[in-house]
């Protein structure tokens, strides 16, 4: 049986998560992205860890600006896309959907989840029931297209829609509050999703993180995974269209919100 991982979150930047995945008894560690060497250093020095690996969902700086410091630092293992691999700094391996590679005992399984860049992968640690999904998948949000079309997001949407409800999620931004307050605009009857903005509320009066989520949580109330809910599709007048085109609509409307 693998062994227990400690997931440790923090915010770095203005609003990016930076996420280390340990595996005490094999003395692993893996950041999810790099979007700061120096604050990723500083939560490694804090915990007393060793990185081992990169993780990276896709090429965006503010999710790579940090993968050539760490490396010459560290000489860790950058693990990425295979289709961005030309664009991904210091990438020693490039996955690609339906790759599994072991971490510390773990199967990692690879999806690639293509719309908000062409060649964004999420990793999902079956066992431990975590998945890390960049910017394809946010709570109560889903990133911008920027590189792919509403049909693709979906696609991509609906993978991760797909896995197990208890499944922890890691997303790549701290957006939750702003997503809330959008998400009630779309379905504002959904009796979860206000509950779930009184929470996200709260958290950030608080200042405490909105994030893990879970599938379970995102698939009741998160809109941009819900275009097959009947009281969406009555809002927005299309009581017919495909899903993928529900979806493509809310997206429409959350870019211009």
């Amino acid at each position: 049986m693998a062994e227990q991982l400690e997931v440790h979150q923090f915010i770095c930047r203005s609003d990016n998560f930076a996420v280390l995945v340990h595996a005490p008894e094999a003395g692993l560690t893996a950041a999810i992205d790099a979007p700061d060497a120096n604050a990723i250093e500083a939560a490694l020095a804090e915990k007393g860890w060793r990185l081992t690996h990169i993780l990276t969902t896709h090429h965006h700086g503010d999710h790579t600006a940090g993968n050539e410091a760490l490396k010459a630092a560290h000489g860790c293992k950058i693990i990425g896309p295979r289709p961005e691999e030309a664009r991904i700094p210091g990438i020693d391996e490039a996955v690609g959907d339906g790759d599994v590679f072991e971490f510390a005992g773990h199967d990692v399984r690879v999806y690639e989840t293509p719309g908000h860049t062409a060649g964004h992968v999420s990793y999902f640690f079956e066992e431990a029931r975590l998945a890390f999904v960049g910017d394809t998948l946010f709570s109560l949000g889903c990133g911008r297209l920027f590189e792919g079309t509403a049909e693709t997001m979906w696609q991509s949407l609906s993978k991760l829609k797909g896995l197990p409800g208890d499944t922890k999620v890691y997303c790549g931004h701290e957006y939750t509050l702003s997503n809330a307050e959008f998400a009630l605009t779309i379905e504002p009857e959904n009796a979860a999703l206000k509950a779930r903005a009184e929470e996200v509320r709260a958290l950030r009066a608080e200042g405490k993180p909105t994030l893990p989520t879970t599938v379970a949580q995102e698939c009741a109330t998160n809109p941009f995974l819900r275009p097959d809910s009947p009281e969406i599709r009555a809002r927005l007048s299309m009581p017919d269209a495909p899903d993928w085109e529900v979806f493509g609509e809310i997206r429409r409307r959350k870019d211009n919100a």
